[in-house]
């Protein structure tokens, strides 16, 4: 390994003073030698002496140089203290809470609600309602309840139906609605539940919603 590296550093060396003419030929000969790759030989030779930094570890000079990775601000703790907050402010999001957490902070730990230390304390103080929501996204995720529509689809797309019942279909005219049924049973469709009736006007956007027990 000591030798190829003093060899690398003798021919790039002489690559660094050569015009380009004189660089091809001295390439080949030190691939000849070293028996690396035409692009991994170059880059080798363009590279020596200086510091280079990568995700992977690459040698230079004999070293191996590896990428400094950012410290992570938001940690686990963080998070923990985060969450607790997020879970006592009705489950909001980031943009909402963010702008509260200065005022609802000490009103919590007055109440004996949280304990949080001054630390991380003051990273919630300048934490942004984006960090807040990626932090918070698989919470999230186990959180949401979401409805499900119990409409069953046609067989046919609408756009391949060429018959339209008793009037021709005008989406441009306000009058014509889409209706569908969306039941709100947390996933599970067994028992009573409720349901929202929802009729949309294609044309205009108007929507009227109402509240059903079951079907």
């Amino acid at each position: 390994m000591n030798e190829r590296q003093a060899v690398t550093k003798v021919f790039a060396e002489r690559y660094k003073a050569a015009n380009k003419k004189q660089k091809k030929v001295i390439l080949s000969e030190f691939i000849d030698l070293a028996g690396y790759g035409r692009c991994y030989a170059s880059y080798l030779l363009r590279i020596n002496g200086k510091q280079v930094t990568s995700s992977k570890a690459s040698p230079v000079n004999g070293r191996k140089v590896t990428k400094r990775r950012r410290a992570r601000e938001y940690d686990s703790a963080v998070f923990t203290d985060l969450k607790k907050i997020w879970a006592i402010m009705d489950c909001i999001c980031g943009k909402r809470l963010e702008p509260m957490l200065k005022e609802v902070m000490p009103i919590l730990k007055t109440n004996a609600e949280i304990e949080i230390s001054e630390t991380i304390r003051n990273k919630l103080y300048k934490i942004s309602a984006a960090t807040i929501d990626r932090l918070l996204s698989q919470e999230r995720k186990e959180h949401q309840i979401k409805g499900k529509s119990h409409t069953r689809p046609g067989t046919l797309l609408k756009s391949e139906i060429p018959i339209r019942t008793f009037s021709q279909w005008s989406d441009k005219k306000p009058g014509f609605v889409e209706i569908d049924l969306v039941g709100h049973d947390g996933g599970d469709s067994y028992g009573e539940f409720a349901q929202t009736l929802d009729i949309t006007d294609v044309s205009t956007g108007w929507t009227d919603m109402q509240a059903v027990k079951n079907r």
